[in-house]
């Protein structure tokens, strides 16, 4: 006999059988229906799962946020939490609960998250940074016209070749 369900799908005969052998026999079943039941545990989440369960807490709603964003998300995330420290913590703990329920599946990009951000009245503000081409490479708007400037020796004139 390896399994509880086996035991009980046995004939009244092979029943009363078993009974009579004796200590043996109940030992068996007792093993065996400690074992269906860390079986149905392990399906179930239940042994392993718990010490998951208690794993969750420890992690932050904001780390959980911090490992759904995208491209410039966390760059974002850190501008709205030095300029706006007592309103930005509340979204960021809701967005963080949503990201552990499963809730935020694609993930939230920069843009997304400036966005909801300022749907709810938080406008966060970030450094822009304007590059152009020059000589085949992306150089900073400031670094190029402060190179015509220098090189120009006028101010106004050397913006205008």
């Amino acid at each position: 006999m390896t399994a509880w369900g086996e035991a009980s799908a046995a004939g009244p005969a092979e029943a009363e059988a078993e009974a009579g052998s004796g200590s043996d026999a109940e030992l068996e079943r007792l093993k065996s229906r400690r074992l269906a039941e860390m079986r149905r545990n392990l399906h179930a989440g239940g042994g392993k799962g718990e010490g998951r369960a208690a794993d969750r807490p420890r992690r932050s709603p904001r780390e959980a946020l911090v490992s759904v964003l995208g491209h410039r998300g966390t760059e974002v995330l850190e501008a709205a939490e030095m300029q706006y420290p007592a309103q930005a913590p509340l979204i960021v703990d809701q967005l963080g609960r949503m990201a552990m329920a499963g809730e935020l599946p694609g993930g939230l990009d920069g843009g997304g998250l400036l966005a909801v951000f300022r749907s709810v009245g938080i406008y966060v503000r970030l450094q822009t940074k304007i590059k152009v081409e020059q000589d085949g490479k992306m150089v900073p708007l400031a670094d190029r016209l402060g190179g015509d400037r220098a090189g120009g020796g006028g101010g106004g004139g050397a913006a205008c070749r």
